[in-house]
């Protein structure tokens, strides 16, 4: 057997086939919405005093005019480094959750998972995920708020200083914020909204997959179905996703931002009552114009790459 052969087969492999698609359908799809990414997060973290309050458009108008078009895009880098084995690590889980716990060849067989099936399946790939590459959301989103102008945030002084890389941020959370602890503060309002998330959207995407007439689906209809599965998943858990990026914040500045809660159930009801129920629901509207077309590219990707890599 040649060496080419060799790879070949290689990557023909279930596992191989679902890192890579699910790698580069990650990478791709968050690229395309880090404009939208980057605003959503400024609207979860600034509480009371509107900084950012002419919209979605606005708002990244506004970034753009304070710091460019890598504004747009800034921590993307490093969120492309850490969703290509986010994205993975979920497609492996869950084929591997298919075969190995479930018994289903959707491959070979053209076999489908029920419903609880798929949300249990979900669920496990998406812990896995949060696992996996926590510390790198967290210095994302420090990263992705720390140039902003945080005076507008919330009425307060705020150093003007050179703000660190990544690997300095990185080392810095360790060494002062708590060691490893540090790195994954936040992690319990993530997997709240993670695990559920990713959960719907598996099971929503495949039961929209196995009602369509017919098997050779048009890219058309998978970016519909992946929009949708999304849209409902990122709708129904949303304001864990809200309490992820302010826990995350909260060691970097949650006093001059405006918010300091002890635990999840005290931002919570810090939150209903200091913001109302639309403070479980700021930014929204900046993450669904984020999360729909994301979702859509990212199934298409993953369809198309896997599709191309098995036939290959």
């Amino acid at each position: 057997m040649s060496e080419l052969t060799l790879v070949k087969e290689l990557l023909k492999q279930d596992s191989n086939v679902a890192f890579l698609a699910g790698g580069i359908a990650g990478a791709v799809s968050r690229t395309v919405v880090s404009p939208f990414e980057r605003v959503k997060i400024l609207l979860q973290v600034q509480n009371t005093t509107q900084a950012y309050n002419q919209g979605i458009f606005g708002a990244i108008g506004q970034v753009y005019r304070e710091e460019g078009w890598k504004g747009l895009f800034r921590g993307n880098g490093l969120n492309c480094i850490r969703i290509f084995p986010y994205s993975a690590v979920q497609f492996v889980v869950y084929e591997a959750c298919k075969k190995h716990l479930f018994h289903v060849d959707s491959v070979q067989r053209g076999e489908q998972l029920n419903n609880w099936q798929r949300l249990l399946g979900g669920a496990l790939c998406g812990g896995a995920s949060v696992i996996a590459t926590y510390p790198l959301d967290l210095v994302r989103t420090r990263l992705s708020i720390q140039t902003a102008n945080l005076r507008k945030l919330n009425k307060s002084r705020v150093s003007t200083a050179k703000p660190p890389g990544i690997w300095e941020l990185l080392v810095k959370i360790y060494r002062e914020e708590g060691r490893i602890q540090a790195l994954y503060r936040g992690v319990w309002p993530t997997s709240l909204g993670v695990v559920p998330y990713v959960a719907l959207n598996f099971a929503v995407y495949e039961q929209l997959k196995e009602l369509a007439p017919g098997t050779d689906l048009s890219p058309l209809y998978k970016l519909a179905i992946g929009a949708i599965s999304g849209g409902v998943a990122q709708t129904v858990i949303y304001p864990f996703d809200l309490l992820r990026r302010r826990f995350q914040v909260l060691a970097m500045g949650g006093n001059e931002l405006g918010f300091y809660y002890s635990s999840v159930a005290d931002a919570l009801t810090t939150i209903g009552r200091t913001e109302g129920v639309a403070g479980y629901y700021k930014g929204l509207t900046a993450n669904l114009f984020k999360v729909i077309p994301s979702t859509a590219v990212s199934w298409l990707v993953y369809e198309v790459v896997s599709d191309a890599m098995r036939s290959w």
